[in-house]
């Protein structure tokens, strides 16, 4: 029973001191795949490294709307360059957050219209942020449109839901669904198409219950997807096997699982 972890930051500073070993435990775990994306233009060097180093592991390069003290109107040309010689399987993690004070939001709408755009121009998904912005992201995905990809930690509505995937959108769905208080979230996973959905962890952040206050990482990914299996009333095993061949179809991964380093 193999899983994509579709969201992982494994280049964070938090894996620093046992990056190794976390990427060990995430395969003893049957974790064969991470897609990484970036969130600052600084950090594509070292991630490209990271994801070279270790069998199973894709990046992503993208411009995170939290971190625009770091983004320079010439890193959205600069990522055109990096996307044409280095073909990733998405680019990401871009989009919108309103929840965070102090986040320019016209500045946000434009590096992520220009990361849409980049995406359409090279064929590719697309990894989107939306905290308490789903609405402003949808109306973006589909004034730009001819995209597909997956709205990660998805916290919106059934009927955002529901518009993303008219859209060609997938959800992920990671810790957050394993607390008995997201009610709204387990009744969208309870109820969406199997075909939308993805599991991730968000790692090293949004950890589920049982890590309460830890760091996240993606040996944990078994644990969401028991939550999903149970309130879906389906075999883990068949929910595992659905959300690896959507992962694998929307990023465009191999076929062949990666050996062992």
């Amino acid at each position: 029973m193999w899983l994509v972890d579709s969201h992982s930051h494994f280049d964070a500073a938090e894996f620093d001191a046992d990056r190794d070993a976390a990427w060990q435990r995430a395969r003893a775990a049957g974790v064969a795949m991470q897609v990484v994306p970036a969130v600052a233009a600084d950090g594509w060097p070292a991630l490209r490294a990271i994801c070279a180093a270790r069998p199973g592991l894709f990046p992503a390069y993208g411009l995170h709307p939290m971190f625009l003290d770091r983004h320079r109107p010439e890193h959205l040309p600069l990522l055109r360059d990096w996307i044409a010689r280095e073909r990733p399987h998405a680019v990401g993690e871009c989009g919108l957050d309103f929840f965070v004070p102090g986040l320019d939001a016209q500045a946000q709408q434009i590096y992520f219209e220009g990361q849409l755009q980049l995406a359409r121009e090279f064929d590719l998904p697309v990894i989107v942020h939306a905290r308490r912005a789903v609405d402003a992201v949808i109306a973006t995905l589909r004034r730009i449109g001819g995209l597909r990809g997956v709205v990660h930690n998805f916290s919106g509505s059934p009927e955002q839901a529901a518009q993303l995937h008219r859209l060609g959108f997938l959800l992920g769905i990671g810790g957050p669904v394993t607390y008995d208080r997201a009610q709204r979230l387990r009744r969208i996973v309870a109820g969406m198409p199997l075909e939308q959905l993805l599991l991730e962890t968000d790692s090293p952040d949004q950890p589920g219950v049982v890590h309460r206050g830890q760091r996240n990482e993606p040996a944990f990914l078994p644990e969401v997807l028991a939550v999903v299996a149970q309130l879906r009333g389906m075999p883990p095993e068949a929910v595992a096997a659905a959300t690896f061949d959507n992962a694998a179809r929307l990023f465009n991964l191999p076929v062949n699982l990666p050996v062992s380093a």
